[in-house]
């Protein structure tokens, strides 16, 4: 399928998040600006890094499940969970945004009280999202999925393992920190900023919550080939195994891409 196809369809599934998936491309596109014309540090890099990353990253979200959420029986649900994403990411992305603005951490901050009511409305919100989450994932439970075995078992596990990827998260927000083993800064991956030389709970945070989208992929790609969901099964499996390591080597104080 091309490119100009695929976006059509989406739109054609999901008007509202494929719109809003092209907002956070606009979001992208001002957050690159950022990065070019402002040359503030917020933890050792550009303040606009990380508005950036959660555009592009909001995006990818908006767009998956304008996709998935074509497959329930019900509009009047899919137009509800639509809009409740919308609503909980976009006050994310503000207030990112907002603090990147103002050259604060967005996440974390708690050094005065705007700065933690900034940051627990986002915890607030990412907890409706997540019941969201929980919701979406019932509804792919009970009849009328229009999917195939294959494929089937294949978004509910990826919409599992999204909804674990709020472990780690909850783990950094209760720590206030997203390092294990030292203060927060020092070497990172360019542009990702994983740690290089200690534990880093990004890591398994993000391999985690976008094993919507790899579970979804592979779910397409062995639906060609068999209708069967043992081999949807067993990848589940292996990458539930790659995606516990990344937890346990982050919470040792260790760094998978130390080199």
């Amino acid at each position: 399928m091309k490119i100009s196809e695929l976006l059509a369809e989406l739109n054609k599934r999901n008007g509202l998040l494929y719109y809003f998936g092209w907002l956070n491309m606009v979001l992208l596109a001002f957050a690159l600006v950022g990065w070019a014309i402002d040359n503030t540090i917020i933890s050792g890099i550009n303040a606009w890094i990380k508005p950036l990353k959660f555009a592009i990253s909001v995006t990818v979200y908006a767009w998956t499940f304008a996709w998935l959420l074509h497959y329930l029986p019900h509009p009047k649900q899919v137009k509800a969970i639509s809009r409740l994403i919308i609503v909980c990411m976009s006050v994310e992305n503000a207030a990112i945004f907002m603090q990147a603005f103002r050259g604060v951490p967005s996440h974390f901050n708690v050094h005065s009280a705007f700065d933690g009511a900034v940051f627990g409305t986002m915890g607030l919100f990412i907890a409706l999202n997540t019941l969201v989450l929980m919701w979406t994932f019932v509804l792919f439970w009970l009849p009328g999925v229009r999917l195939t075995a294959a494929t089937l078992a294949a978004w509910r596990y990826g919409v599992f393992l999204f909804l674990v990827g709020g472990v780690s998260g909850g783990i950094m927000s209760g720590a206030l920190t997203h390092t294990v083993g030292a203060a927060e800064g020092g070497d990172g991956l360019p542009l990702l900023n994983w740690s290089v030389l200690v534990g880093d709970l990004r890591i398994p945070h993000f391999f985690t919550l976008h094993g919507l989208q790899v579970m979804g992929l592979f779910g397409v790609w062995s639906s060609k080939r068999t209708a069967s969901p043992v081999p949807v099964t067993l990848f589940f499996i292996g990458y539930c195994v790659f995606c516990i390591a990344l937890h346990v080597i982050a919470l040792e104080g260790k760094s998978p891409v130390s080199f």
